[in-house]
């Protein structure tokens, strides 16, 4: 019986070693010419298709990457839970890639798509979309879908949180309480978030009627352990403050500790609201009210976008904005069943400037 073509014989006709074969029949990043190359023999040597093979010929690898600044976050979790439900669903794999924030590296994954070793790409870059971002997404060969803001015009699909209305949603919340010395434990200024958190953070107290002091934020970075480094700060320096607006779940329960390890109730003495909602918000001690940005939400999304993209190229670039929301647990007060405060809230509040309604 005649042995049909292998990897060795695809190889020696195409004139190229075996692992650069086995790289283009596993849909492994590699160059065009190679890709051609294998293809060339493949065909020649009427090489059995199969899904590889049909891959090589329709130019689809059916797998999806999805480029996130920290694997280990809880919010990139949820992401990635739902994100992989949707494109499985739709007979894709989801492969990961962690850019650890870093810009270079974004560009450097989104550069690579002229190498087609995926259908398309998810990308959330930490530190926002810059010219080099946008110059890379336009020469991709495949579909992107952004996971956070991008400049006005940009020609890519684009899914959206909503982190100003989540921070007055929160504000106007501890106000409502009766805390009146609010101090902000924020991640670094030079990220999308924490940005924006900072900007929403003075403008709620603006709204609220409460003047902004230096002394009352802190900026660390959004994993447990510095969040607790800032809370030793700021408490230090504002011990008389009464409540925490923190832009991250895990500054939250760093903040939490070192509240613990000091003594003071939670939320009698100070009242501590985190932000994201992840799943450690209802487990923690006391558990967290927290500001949903609908990170699973947003997951979902971007991959049904990509999905719509990838069977029609054609349609006009969209945005999908996910609205926030309050989660109310024992940290600011809450009972044991959790309340959901709505975007409405904050909408009232920033329209009537201050007077709450």
């Amino acid at each position: 019986m005649t042995e049909g073509p292998t990897i060795t014989t695809i190889a020696q006709r195409a004139g190229l070693s075996i692992a650069s074969v086995s790289r283009v029949l596993n849909g492994l990043p590699t160059r065009e010419d190679t890709v051609r190359r294998v293809m060339r023999a493949a065909d020649e040597l009427g090489y059995v298709p199969n899904s590889v093979a049909r891959s090589l010929r329709n130019r689809r690898t059916h797998q999806i990457a999805f480029a996130l600044s920290d694997i280990g976050n809880p919010v990139y979790v949820a992401m990635v839970r739902e994100i992989q439900a949707v494109l499985k669903a739709a007979g894709y794999r989801l492969l990961l890639h962690s850019t650890e924030g870093d810009p270079e590296d974004e560009v450097c994954v989104l550069r690579g798509l002229r190498e087609r070793y995926v259908d398309g790409l998810i990308i959330s870059p930490l530190r926002g979309v810059g010219e080099e971002h946008i110059e890379a997404v336009i020469t991709a060969r495949v579909p992107v879908v952004v996971v956070g803001p991008v400049p006005e015009g940009t020609p890519v699909d684009t899914v959206r949180g909503d982190s100003r209305t989540g921070v007055l949603l929160a504000m106007d919340h501890l106000h409502g309480l009766g805390r009146r010395r609010i101090g902000l434990l924020n991640g670094p200024l030079g990220t999308a978030p924490g940005a924006a958190r900072a900007a929403a953070y003075r403008e709620a107290l603006e709204l609220l009627g409460l003047p902004y002091d230096e002394s009352l934020v802190e900026v660390g970075d959004f994993t447990r352990d510095r969040g607790a480094r800032a809370a030793r700060a700021l408490l230090a320096r504002a011990p008389g403050l009464d409540a925490l607006m923190c832009a991250s779940d895990l500054i939250a329960l760093g903040a939490l500790d070192v509240l613990r390890e000091q003594g003071r109730d939670v939320p009698g003495d100070v009242a501590v609201v985190g932000m994201d909602d992840t799943e450690l918000a209802s487990v923690a001690w006391p558990s967290l009210t927290s500001v949903s940005l609908g990170w699973a939400e947003r997951g979902r999304a971007a991959a049904r976008l990509l999905l719509d993209r990838l069977r029609d190229g054609s349609l006009p670039p969209r945005v999908v904005t996910v609205e926030p929301g309050l989660m109310v647990r024992c940290s600011t007060g809450g009972g044991p069943r959790t309340a959901f405060a709505t975007r409405a809230r904050a909408r009232a509040l920033a329209l009537a400037g201050g007077d709450r309604p």
